[in-house]
This record gives C-alpha cells, structure tokens and sequence, in this order.
C-alpha cells in the first residue's frame, strides 16, 4: 500500500516568456505537465528538482523561488498514493541541448517505449490551464500567472 507519493516540479520560463512543458505517454495514458518528477528516499526537494532537470533534460538549473505546494487532496493517477506536489520557479545555467517539439504529442521522431516524453516552449500568454493535465500543475500555474501579473501591475505602479 502506497501513502504518500511526493513530486517537485520547475516552471522554467526563457527569455522569450515562454514556458517549458513536458507532453509524456506511459500506460497507455498522455497527459501535459510540468518538468519534474518524485522526490527520492533521503533527497531534499531542490536537489530533486535539480536532479530531475538534469536527467530528463540534461539541463543544470537553479531555484529562483516556491510558487506552490499541494494544499488539497489529490490521488495518484497510476496507484492509490496521495499526490503532494511542490512547485518552484527554476532558471536554465546553460543552453538548451534537447529537441523541442512543437506541436501537443509530438511523439513521430521519438522511440517507441514504455514511456515518452517530449518538451516545448508555449508563450506565457497562451498556456491555458485547461492544456494542462494534473489539478496540481493547473493550480501551480494559476498562483505563478498571480505572482507574475501582480509583479508586472507594481513595475507599471513606479
């Protein structure tokens, strides 16, 4: 029996004001997320999220700030755990190595595996939370799309 089940994700937004999202297909299921995954036995949520950068996107990041942390109950979509899911703002330390997809599920070019997983940039001002698929990465945005608007509403207030 499964308890908890802790995730930590990173809303990486580039110089353009786009925002990194992950496209994944694993048991017969593709959802939309943000780039991230669980937290392993002994490890801290940053070093986590650090580790889950680089090993899914070879890409080194640093924490700029905590957006979100779940404050509802949400259960597992692959078992019966509780889902707790932290949220952190991340910036990239180097250049984007790994492909970019375009399109939702562009999944043509990639291996057929037991899980797939893409990434692509989507401008800040078209990502709906509808396009994501977990009730958590939907709140995340939501409280990052806040912050953010109420940043831009103090800089037009100097």
């Amino acid at each position: 029996m499964y308890l908890f089940n802790v995730r930590v994700y990173g809303i990486l937004v580039n110089e353009n004001n786009e925002v990194l999202i992950s496209d994944e297909k694993t048991q017969n299921v593709a959802f939309t997320k943000f780039p991230g995954g669980g937290l392993e036995y002994g490890e801290g949520l940053t070093d986590a999220l650090k580790r889950e950068f680089m090993e899914e996107c070879a890409l080194k990041v640093e924490i700029v700030r905590h957006i979100y942390t779940t404050d509802f109950y949400e259960k597992s979509s692959f078992n019966e755990s509780q889902i707790i899911s932290v949220y952190y703002q991340v910036r990239a330390l180097e250049h984007l190595t790994f492909d970019l997809k375009v399109s939702p599920f562009d999944f043509s070019k990639e291996k057929q595996q037991e899980k797939v997983e893409v990434f692509r940039f989507v401008h800040t001002s078209a990502l709906e939370e509808s396009e994501l698929t977990f009730k958590t990465d939907k709140m995340a945005w939501k409280v990052f799309s806040n912050m953010n608007n109420q940043r831009a509403g103090q800089r037009n207030h100097l």
